[in-house]
This record gives structure tokens, sequence and C-alpha cells, in this order.
């Protein structure tokens, strides 16, 4: 038997390939299937079963592709409905591979359908559970997220994980490994570690979820300071359960190079979103007017979702060269198919073809620091509410960037304000945002609330209300 966690840091998600005697499974796959497929190929193993452990929210799963290019089964848990052919197992439904033993722990909560598997070894012994979004390290699946779905309240989700956890998974032995699908950085959860593999012994000493006295307290614990999730969520459920266009046409309509003139005329009259994913200390220095910065150097498709949101939307890509398979692969994770083409040669080929290109006006934060007049200038800090309760610059707003299509409609564009992040990436972000809905008087800080930090400039952790968005 072996067992191999696929991480994708981008995502923070876990996938699993598992083989045993010449057969395999796979939980939670991407949506890109080469990797998969050549691992298969190179490990002379046939695959047997595809498990979902739930109707995914933050990535598009690759199962309806994998299924029909190795005619593996798709199963689901109990309540699970499809718009293509899957097994909804039966709680406590077992399924061979090779010589170990895969159980369904059907544990609802955090969506209906949430399924953990235990797998049994060769011996019958309980060796780990694939725990979805039902048991994270550190913490538990939001019961947030289905609660239109399941025409139920997130109250009532919450106890339903409850009892889940109590009765499927917490009377497993403290030596059974837990595999999660996320770790830190997820917006599944609020609280995970960074570690990807763990103990359930570890889990129910220091899980502060596992640790409530009783099932109120548990719904009070799991729900308090859950913050609304990225709009594109349900838009990725949707495709999870319907089906989606084959990655191998999206990836060619997206390695589609185009001319700056074809690429012009593609964004005029296509109503095409001109997406930049280079580094932001570059694009600051020139870009294609209305393009939205979201660097491929950071978490980026979590952000195209939370940013752009319609999976529908056209896009027209400016990548480094290089980049461009990368990019679209990366996009097709979140479920954003509609890529037009790409701009051959880069940005430096639209300069040369003597096209219009716009700029941010970026300061370096020592500058700042001899400008600004605390009290007086007005300064916008885009980090999440945490880093900014952490230490913040003294006076500043805290307006999160995943929530800027909220709080952009309250901006003055007539009041010079100065802009930035931690580091950069997200201030970028929301200048290019900020730009190309007309707001320009406006200064970005390069490097961010780190490089303030090292400046004389007054900070402070104390929290005005009037100072914070009311999300």
């Amino acid at each position: 038997m072996t067992i191999e966690q696929i991480y994708t840091g981008c995502l923070a998600q876990g996938a699993y390939y598992i083989t045993s005697n010449g057969e395999a499974a796979i939980i939670d796959p991407l949506r890109e299937l080469q990797p998969y497929l050549k691992r298969l190929e190179k490990d002379g193993v046939k695959l047997k079963y595809i498990f979902e452990t739930h109707f995914h929210a933050d990535f598009v799963s690759g199962h309806v592709d994998l299924s029909k290019k190795t005619g593996a089964p798709i199963i689901y848990g109990p309540n699970a409905s499809c718009e293509f052919d899957c097994i909804s197992a039966k709680d406590g439904q077992e399924f061979k591979l090779g010589a170990i033993t895969f159980i369904v722990l059907h544990t609802p909560g955090h969506t209906m359908e949430s399924t953990t598997y235990l797998l049994k070894d060769a011996h019958g012994k309980d060796h780990c559970i694939f725990s979805g979004d039902t048991l994270f390290l550190g913490d538990v699946g939001r019961p947030d997220l289905a609660q239109k779905a399941a025409n139920t309240t997130q109250d009532q989700l919450a106890g339903l994980l409850y009892g889940s956890l109590m009765n499927k998974i917490m009377p497993l032995a403290d030596d059974v490994i837990v595999y999660p699908a996320h770790g830190a950085g997820s917006a599944c959860g609020k609280n995970m570690m960074k570690e990807t593999v763990d103990t359930l012994g570890n889990q129910k000493r220091m899980n502060y979820a596992l640790n409530q006295p009783n099932k109120e307290a548990f719904i009070k614990a799991v729900t308090d300071g859950l913050q609304p999730p990225p709009a594109y969520f349900g838009l990725n459920v949707a495709m999870n359960k319907t089906g989606y266009e084959s990655f191998e046409t999206v990836l060619s309509s997206g390695m589609h190079a185009l001319t700056p003139d074809e690429f012009e005329v593609a964004a005029d009259n296509m109503n095409a979103l001109i997406l930049d994913t280079r580094d932001n200390a570059v694009f600051y220095k020139g870009f294609i007017p209305q393009s939205v910065n979201i660097g491929l150097g950071g978490d980026f498709a979590p952000w195209v979702g939370a940013l752009i949101v319609d999976v529908k939307q056209p896009l027209l890509l400016v990548t480094d060269e290089g980049k461009e398979e990368e990019t679209v692969t990366r996009l097709s994770r979140v479920g954003f198919d509609n890529i037009l083409g790409n701009l051959k040669g880069g940005f430096a080929a639209w300069l040369a073809a003597g096209k219009e290109a716009d700029v941010v006006n970026r300061m370096e934060a020592k500058k700042f620091a001899e400008l600004v007049t605390i009290g007086e200038d007005k300064i916008i800090d885009v980090r999440k509410e945490a880093e900014y309760a952490a230490a913040h610059v003294e006076d500043a707003y805290n307006k999160p960037l995943a929530y800027i299509n909220e709080w952009i409609k309250d901006i003055n564009p007539q009041e010079h304000f100065f802009l930035h992040c931690a580091g950069g990436y997200r201030s970028m972000m929301a200048a290019s945002i900020l730009q190309g809905r007309g707001y320009r008087n406006f200064t970005e800080i390069a490097g961010g609330f780190d490089a303030i930090n090292q400046t004389s400039i007054p900070k402070t952790d104390f929290v005005c209300q009037s100072k914070v968005m009311n999300t």
C-alpha cells in the first residue's frame, strides 16, 4: 500500500493517490489530468475509484474528465446528486482496493453530502482517514456554505457537523492518520495549521473544535468570526455538480497567441477583461489600460475567483514569456474557462506596436514616511482584518482587498489617499482595479506594511471601529 499526498500550495489543497496490488484510487483530484495519468502509467496500475469527499466550492475537481479518460467510477457519499454518472454511496459501504478497504463515513455538516473515507490496511486495521472538509488540522469545515442548498441555517449545519465529528471521527483510535482536503490559507476554514498531515490523537488534544464541552459551545465556537465566503464558491459548486468543459479544450483556447492588434480588437469587441499576471514590481511601470493585475507568484487562483467572481467572464491574458500554460491551468482550477487567448510577445510587444500604456503611482516607504501626515492624510490598508488588528499605521483605514467590490463605491475620487498591503502584492491588485474604474488620485506604497514598519511612522494595534469595514 502506498499513499501520496499531492499538495497544491496556491489552493492550499490536498489530493491523494493511493495504490495497492496493481489498483489505484485518487481522492479529490485537481482539474489537470496529465500528472495523474502519467503516474498511473509509470506505476503500472489501474485506476479503480475516484473518491470525492464533497462538492467542492473553492476549486473545480478533475473527477469528470478523469472518469472519462480512465473509466473509473466517481464515488460520492450519501445525498450526492450529480448530472453525470456517479455512485452516491451508502453510509458504511465498503470499497475494496487491492488488499485494502475504504469505508464510507457519512459526515454531514460542512455540506450535506460531506463524507470521510476510512482506510483499513491489509490486516483490517484502521490506518487513516481522508477527512475532506469535515476535519482539518486545527479546525473543522465551515458550516455556512451549504445553507441555501440544504434549506437550513449555519447553526443547524454546525449541529450536524458536531454529530458527525463526535459519532464518526472521535471514536477512532488516536494513531489513525488524518489527511485533510485543505491546509492553512484556504477559505474553507479559519484556524488551520500549516502542517498537512497529523494523527487523530493530536487533533483530539489540540483542535479547539474537538474540545468544546457540548454541542451549543461547539456551534458558537465554529461559527464565531466567520467571514463571508468568496463569491465564486457557488459557481464552482455548480460546475462540480453538473460537469464542465474538458481541460484540453480550455488549454487550447487559452494558449491561442494574439498579436497586439488582434488582442486590442478582442478586448474591444468581446467584453473581455484583461488579466495581467506579471509581478507587481514590473506591472506598475507599464501595462495595458484597464488591466487587472493578479500576480502569478502569489495565491493567484483564489484571488482571481474572489475579485473577478464570474467564471464565465471572457479573459485575455498578459503573462511573462513561457508562463501562458501555467496561467491557463491555474485559472481552470477555479473554473475560469472562458479564456480567449494571450498577448503574443507579452507587454513588450504591445509597446513595440505603439499601443497606449498606463502606470501606477508607486512610492517607496521611506518617501511615504517623509511626506505623510498622520491624522490628515488618508491611508487605506487592504490587508485582512487579523493582520490589521495585529499592527497597522496609526489612523489608517482597513478595507480588505477581498471586499473591494463593496468598498470601492465609498471612495471619494477627489480625495487623495495612500494605499498599501503587507508587501505590495495585494495593493497592486487594488490599484489596478481602482484605476480601471476611474480612481487615480492615490499613491501605492512599495513593499507595503513590511517596508513601512521599518520607518518611524507611528504604528498601533488599537482598532478604532470607525476605521474598519463592517463585513
